[in-house]
């Protein structure tokens, strides 16, 4: 992890500081921003959101998938974790702290808007930043990437089903068009160019991690300069409520420990190694935030509660993620003493 990514919680916090503070002093240049829209999609949005997720995308190598079948333990629990407990843990969540817990100290016509980013941000599992905690628990890169490759492909067929699903049941009405618009634009396209990228710099002869290292810190400003404008955008909501912000972290928190904890515990009950078990962990905790802040916006509008949402998943990833890190490399010597645990390296089950 570059010294950039490590500090990226303080680098949000330093974009929220400074987006907040230029919607308070130039609110008429936000406002002519927000006003650059076509079809419900904010234009510079958008092209921030593309310079961030495009870069993340060509990581990915759909060809790994063949691999599936030689962690199919790791995968099966993963995809458990990420289409089937995550996003409705969520919902639950969401429900329970914003309508109910919290709802006195939340403004009454956002509360609505707030489960409805919550539930995008837990919908679309993460692409990126998984390479990274994958590296820091010495995780086996084939399944990180075979697993990755495996979520994209079915994100793009099951990401609109599941937050239709969910903000139906939560009574929050969003038109299928704009839900498969959202898809259209920032899975679809992006994977599409992504993907097209990748072939073109195989045949080229020019080297993919040079472009990645190229690219990479385009992807991370591109990140800081779209919640610059998020913040602008909000900074009048913000300075009046301040509280929101601790208050919408402590559903995301309890969900990223709780599906975390679940796949690791799982991983070990099948017998699954320690190298697969720990990516296993923070692919099924961690979210493809860059997809839930162009999903919000798109959905709900650039000054939305949703919108919001999101963006508090963006500053509390880096250091939570950590965390989970932390417990993952710890926890290795208890983990190798399950009885049905396979050595790394010789596959015997004990």
């Amino acid at each position: 992890m570059s010294v950039f990514e490590r500090y990226l919680t303080l680098w949000v916090l330093l974009c929220i500081a400074v987006g907040v503070a230029l919607g308070a002093w130039a609110p008429g240049a936000f406002e002519t921003l927000s006003r650059i829209e076509t079809a419900s999609i904010n234009l510079p949005v958008a092209v921030l959101i593309w310079l961030m997720i495009v870069p993340m995308l060509l990581k990915v190598d759909f060809s790994a998938m063949r691999q599936i079948g030689r962690h199919w333990r790791g995968i099966s629990v993963t995809l458990f974790i990420n289409w089937a407990v995550k996003p409705f843990s969520m919902a639950l969540l969401a429900w329970l702290f914003l309508s109910v817990i919290f709802r006195p100290w939340l403004p009454e016509g956002e509360v609505s808007s707030y489960i409805a980013g919550l539930i995008l941000l837990a919908a679309a599992p993460c692409t990126a930043m998984v390479f990274v905690w994958s590296n820091l628990t010495k995780g086996d890169a084939n399944f990180t990437l075979s697993q990755v490759a495996l979520n994209d492909a079915i994100m793009i067929v099951a990401f609109a089903p599941i937050v239709a699903l969910l903000l139906g049941v939560s009574a929050i009405t969003v038109p299928w068009s704009t839900l498969a618009l959202s898809v259209l634009l920032y899975i679809v396209v992006p994977v599409v160019i992504a993907q097209g990228l990748r072939v073109w710099l195989g045949r080229s002869g020019r080297g993919l991690d040079r472009t990645l290292s190229i690219l990479q810190p385009v992807s991370l400003i591109a990140l800081l300069a779209t919640l610059v404008l998020l913040f602008g955008f909000q900074g009048e909501k913000l300075l009046g409520q301040p509280i929101v912000i601790a208050l919408l972290a402590v559903p995301i928190l309890i969900q990223v420990y709780f599906n975390a904890g679940l796949a690791y515990v799982l991983n070990r009950a099948t017998g699954e190694k320690h190298s697969v078990a720990g990516p296993s962990a923070l692919i099924g905790a961690s979210n493809f935030f860059e997809l839930s802040v162009a999903a919000a916006i798109t959905l709900f509008g650039i000054h939305s509660g949703a919108a919001l949402a999101t963006v508090v998943g963006v500053l509390v990833e880096v250091p939570v993620m950590l965390t989970v890190v932390a417990f993952v490399n710890r926890s290795k010597a208890w983990y190798e003493n399950g009885a049905r645990v396979r050595r790394a390296g010789n596959g015997v089950v004990q």
